[in-house]
């Protein structure tokens, strides 16, 4: 079943709305979704001074995320291909609100893991069917354009995540709980438009849901390849930002101001929206080809820009990694959604995610012990080399898939 053959039923309810109205409300939940993952990282400077954590303690609020995350992503992933986008969504929303009132109200380090916990759960349950969703509620014709819609809406999620974040923590009270205050407001919001969405056809929930290991189909697994390991890639230079970002522009750079902090980790989040609208009109694997290149120049800025001590050059590496994000991410989500069955979708999106949060997990983590044993220093050169080696694998698998198209041709031609 392809975008064009979807059909959506909206005679259940008055209230259901339109597949316009459906498209921007799925893109809306992965943009949520990034923004609640995202909401710490201005904190997290805060937390480490107030609750006196080490680098390790701090990166380990980021890593709970991810590893409950993929937890779900495990037991879950298949599930909105049995149920719907919908339920999954709404239970993946759900859990965010939870997630999001336990840092609102938090009094201690505990409550704020618990709620990295929540977060990660809902995150599970809700980005795999709203970037599946993205594709089918998308007008006839234009399901190309998903992909570069779902990066934007992440990106929007996490720039308003840090300019949001660090202007209510710089100059709002309450530094630690208003903007999750904030937060949870948007979020129910999202949950009641969730509400609205149409259900899906029998094509896309048929069958009873029971966990089960995830399978991929055949004749994907090439694409499935160059697929999670573009968007590892971008999930992993972003770990860099998401984890360490504040400490590196407040430590390595100089500034205090958590408002300005937000400012330039944000840089790289509307550059990553508006580099995956500009190249929605360009092949996927070119997409993940450049990024590729573009993430490897990347990493020498970013350790030039801690060698330096330099604002400038680090505002430069923002753009850039934008550049490469927005390249791989969207390339990468690209290469799969739009070739994966529509009754395996939901499961085939869970799969990249899976590898992807496993490796931005485990990177986020190892930097942080690094950095509290040798240094945020030598924390970033190790970074740089991980993540300059998924780079050197993305060029490759977008070589082998290349290769793969052309015989594939040759063959057809015969």
């Amino acid at each position: 079943m392809t975008t064009s053959t979807v059909e959506l039923s909206t005679s259940h309810s008055p209230r259901t709305l339109s597949r316009r109205a459906s498209f921007w409300t799925a893109a809306t939940v992965a943009g949520i979704s990034l923004w609640t993952s995202a909401a710490p990282t201005t904190t997290y400077p805060l937390y480490a001074s107030t609750w006196h954590l080490s680098p390790t303690a701090t990166t380990a609020i980021f890593a709970v995320y991810p590893v409950v995350l993929v937890a779900f992503l495990l037991v879950f992933g298949q599930l909105s291909d049995y149920i719907g986008r919908r339920t999954t969504m709404l239970y993946g929303v759900g859990a965010l609100l939870a997630g999001v009132l336990l840092f609102a109200i938090a009094p201690s380090v505990g409550w704020v893991y618990a709620g990295r916990a929540l977060m990660g759960a809902g995150v599970g349950l809700a980005l795999t069917p709203a970037t599946a969703a993205v594709l089918e509620f998308s007008a006839r014709g234009k399901a190309a354009r998903a992909s570069s819609i779902t990066t934007a809406a992440t990106a929007a999620g996490l720039s308003l995540a840090t300019i949001v974040g660090g202007g209510l923590i710089e100059y709002a009270p309450a530094p630690l709980h208003l903007d999750f205050w904030v937060l949870l407001a948007v979020v129910a919001v999202v949950f009641g438009f969730v509400w609205q969405l149409p259900r899906h056809t029998k094509d896309e929930s048929r069958g009873r849901w029971r966990p089960r290991p995830m399978t991929l189909p055949k004749g994907i697994r090439v694409l499935y390849v160059a697929s999670a390991v573009a968007v590892t890639a971008a999930y992993s230079f972003g770990s860099v930002f998401l984890a360490l970002g504040a400490q590196i522009a407040r430590q390595l750079i100089g500034t205090e101001n958590i408002f300005v902090i937000g400012l330039i980790l944000a840089i790289m989040s509307v550059t990553i929206g508006v580099t995956a609208i500009a190249g929605r009109r360009f092949p996927a694997a070119r997409l993940v080809a450049v990024g590729a290149v573009a993430t490897l120049v990347d990493l020498a800025l970013l350790e030039t820009s801690a060698q330096l001590h330099s604002l400038p050059v680090f505002m430069a590496t923002t753009v850039l990694g934008g550049i490469s994000y927005g390249l791989l991410f969207s390339g990468g989500l690209g290469l799969i959604t739009t070739h994966a069955p529509a009754h395996h979708r939901g499961g085939t999106v869970a799969a990249v995610y899976l590898v992807a949060y496993v490796l931005q997990g485990a990177i986020a983590l190892t930097l942080g012990l690094v950095a509290t044993a040798s240094g945020l220093g030598t924390a970033l050169l190790l970074g740089v080399i991980v993540i300059g080696s998924l780079a050197l694998l993305v060029i490759a698998a977008a070589g082998a898939l290349a290769a793969q198209t052309g015989r594939q041709q040759v063959e057809e031609a015969r």
